[in-house]
């Protein structure tokens, strides 16, 4: 090849005036059919994996190659003979078994038996067709017969009929430093001013070169164009099977908030494919290649927006997107869904650059021993393993897997060089809730209020769920959207044009809520406990600030929440952080004991929570009393957890006790020294059901 060859930049003069599709095909694929034909050589049948409009252009390059040296070749296609006698059989696959039967058990003599349509012949869903039943011992019956056959890559062969041909060879797509030599000067004029092989090699880089031929020779416009966007789209169009489309998501004006998610897929795949469309040399790009990842996990709650970044991505990339459903891969029948997996792989290397995304990829790929199913999905795991070992390294196709639960993913596949590169995207925090809720403003034009949109923000910071124990399920951004439907579903009802305020946000939330309705004793009982919790809050140090009280059962699960603001620290957690929430969480029953001079059931929860943070200061975090040492106590699981004598267990257990008494007791000093504001706190939740910050913030505290 030309050293010109090497750069982006050909000139024009270098290109071919005219280029038909056979010599198109002996232009891409030298090295293929070389090794096929020294294969054959050296009488070893050869499979070649290729799609059906390139196999008649391959063999004929073949052919013509072999001809000098006299080897016949015979070319089964199932087309019947011109002089077939009346009562032939019919049909394509039919006069092929014919044919193949005639050929093994006629003459002997060196030749090759090419078989065109290999897959057809043998290939149905299930297990072996009643012809491939047939075709299997034909195959085997003459060893003096030089097969050369030929499968479509969205068709599988039964291994007994694979394992007859030592020589493989696969193509899909065309070489990158092959595309040189299949563009013409008059196409390379309707790419922009100057011919870029590498810029074009981006965008056809899974097309076979019939197909790539066929493409260049329709582009239309101008020559020379300033702009060869027009041009480029012509041919993504092109390539674009019926299963992918390339999505207009832009990461930063579609998307809300997730600075670090966004920076972090810029800095680590964008900005080195552009890097990469910068460099002149082909050493170069393919020691850069070798520095992205083609497997990614995309792992988080449920409904933040995971698929929603890979499709951001794609767009970055002008990539092809697929979005295939885990528990829609699986099949009863055997090998049906390592086949699925299979086409689409097929599907998104042809319309490359493409990116494939697993949803729910732990549905079949779970760590082993953790699934209970068929047994299928080890197989679909190692299909998985194939196809992405099966890349070439300057094909721009990516696979994202998108879980819940990265810890359950099967870890053959978070293996460096699988999926190596994993982003969670968590949450959203206030500053993401924020401009998500921007967004939707301006997309269904609910004219948000600066202090509706406030009021948005931290509302949806409360949870969702409460009840069963942890923080529950907390607003994503699906939630965001679907509030946002119901405040623009309730102006479109209204016929309204006048700004949104607070109460039309709270209305839109409470159109999911199922309120209980309390009597007044009951609201009484939660007012004093979440006034409980609240003061206790605001006078220890180190707990966060309260956002907002509430007693009107707004976060399911609760009849009553102390809404906190963000921490500030939310990486490193202290002693006294810990030790100050086991005293907040006390501050709810204290206060009832104290006002009410009773004890309701609904702060079993706060006990049991309370209980658990003394246990890990003491089992797990060394933070016990001086009687215990700074060990932990809690190394290891199951067999190999560390043996704990019951003189030493009596003496955690006591531990736990002192910790959950002081803090008890200090919670009680707070709201006994500070009844009167307790008093008037609980009042006035009781007044107003839902207080923010304003509201309370004369009663001291920090």
């Amino acid at each position: 090849m030309h050293e010109t060859h090497e750069t982006h930049e050909m000139p024009e003069t270098e290109l071919p005036t005219e280029l038909s599709t056979s010599a198109s095909v002996e232009a891409a694929y030298p090295s293929e059919i070389s090794r096929c034909l020294d294969a054959l050589a050296r009488r070893l049948p050869v499979l070649i994996e290729c799609e059906k409009e390139l196999s008649p252009y391959l063999y004929k390059a073949i052919r013509d190659r072999l001809k000098p040296s006299g080897v016949r070749c015979i070319y089964l296609d199932g087309r019947p003979a011109a002089d077939a006698p009346p009562g032939s059989p019919q049909g394509a696959i039919a006069v092929m078994l014919g044919q193949l039967r005639d050929v093994v058990r006629g003459p002997t003599g060196e030749r090759i038996v090419v078989l065109p349509h290999l897959d057809l012949l043998t290939t149905g869903s299930g297990g072996l067709t009643g012809e491939a039943r047939e075709v299997i011992p034909l195959l085997y019956e003459n060893p003096e017969i030089l097969w050369l056959g030929f499968k479509d890559p969205s068709f599988p062969l039964p291994e007994v009929i694979s394992g007859l041909f030592p020589h493989h060879e696969s193509i899909l797509g065309v070489p990158r430093d092959r595309l040189v030599h299949l563009v013409t000067r008059r196409e390379a004029r309707k790419l922009g001013r100057t011919f870029e092989p590498f810029a074009l090699y981006k965008h056809v880089s899974g097309v076979n070169a019939v197909r790539l031929r066929r493409l260049l020779g329709s582009l239309t416009g101008e020559d020379y164009p300033t702009n060869g966007a027009a041009v480029f789209a012509q041919l993504r169009a092109g390539t674009l099977g019926p299963t992918l489309t390339v999505p207009e998501i832009d990461l930063h004006r579609d998307i809300g908030g997730y600075s670090r998610v966004k920076e972090r897929l810029q800095r680590e795949i964008l900005d080195v494919l552009a890097a990469k469309d910068r460099l002149t040399d082909s050493a170069a790009i393919g020691r850069l290649e070798q520095l992205l990842p083609r497997g990614m996990i995309f792992w988080g709650p449920p409904g933040t927006g995971k698929t929603l970044f890979a499709k951001g991505m794609a767009t970055a990339l002008g990539a092809a997107v697929t979005v295939v459903s885990g528990p829609e891969l699986k099949s009863r029948w055997v090998g049906e869904s390592e086949e699925r997996i299979r086409q689409v792989f097929v599907r998104a290397r042809q319309s490359a650059p493409a990116i494939i995304i697993f949803d729910e990829l732990d549905s079949f790929a779970a760590a082993r021993g953790t699934y209970g199913g068929s047994g299928v999905e080890h197989s679909m795991v190692n299909q998985l393993l194939t196809e992405m070992d099966g890349f070439r390294s300057d094909e721009l196709v990516f696979v994202v897997g998108t879980t819940n639960f990265v810890e359950s993913v099967d870890p053959a596949l978070l293996r460096p060089g699988r999926f190596e590169f994993h982003l969670q995207v968590p949450y959203p925090d206030a500053d993401d809730r924020r401009e998500v809720l921007e967004i939707y403003d301006r997309r269904l034009e609910l004219q948000l209020s600066p202090r509706a949109l406030e009021f948005a923000v931290k509302r949806t910071g409360d949870p969702l769920e409460s009840a069963g124990g942890g923080d529950g399920v907390r607003y994503s951004g699906d939630h965001l959207r679907a509030l946002c439907r119901q405040i623009a579903r309730n102006r479109l009802r209204e016929s309204t044009s006048a700004p949104t305020e607070v109460l039309d946000v709270e209305r839109a939330l409470e159109a999911y809520l199922e309120r209980p309705t309390l009597t007044p004793h009951e609201e009484r009982v939660v007012a004093t406990h979440e006034a409980g919790h609240a003061l206790c809050a605001m006078h220890c140090p180190h707990a966060p600030a309260i956002d907002r009280i509430s007693i009107r059962g707004d976060a399911g699960g609760a009849l009553g929440f102390v809404q906190y603001a963000d921490p500030a620290h939310r990486y490193v957690v202290t002693q006294k952080q810990l030790l100050d929430s086991i005293c907040v969480l006390f501050g709810g029953r204290e206060a009832e004991l104290l006002l009410c001079d009773d004890l309701s059931a609904g702060s079993a929860h706060d006990l049991d929570r309370a209980t658990r943070i003394a246990r890990s200061l003491v089992e797990e975090l060394g933070m016990g009393g001086d009687a215990l040492g700074r060990r932990s106590f809690s190394a290891g699981h199951g067999p190999h957890q560390a043996p704990v004598a019951d003189a030493t267990r009596q003496l955690i257990d006591a531990e736990v006790r002192t910790i959950l008494e002081r803090e008890r007791l200090r919670a009680r000093g707070i709201l006994e020294a500070e009844r009167a504001s307790l008093e008037a706190l609980r009042d006035l939740v009781l007044e107003k059901k839902v207080i923010e910050r304003e509201a309370f913030a004369h009663l001291g505290g920090k």
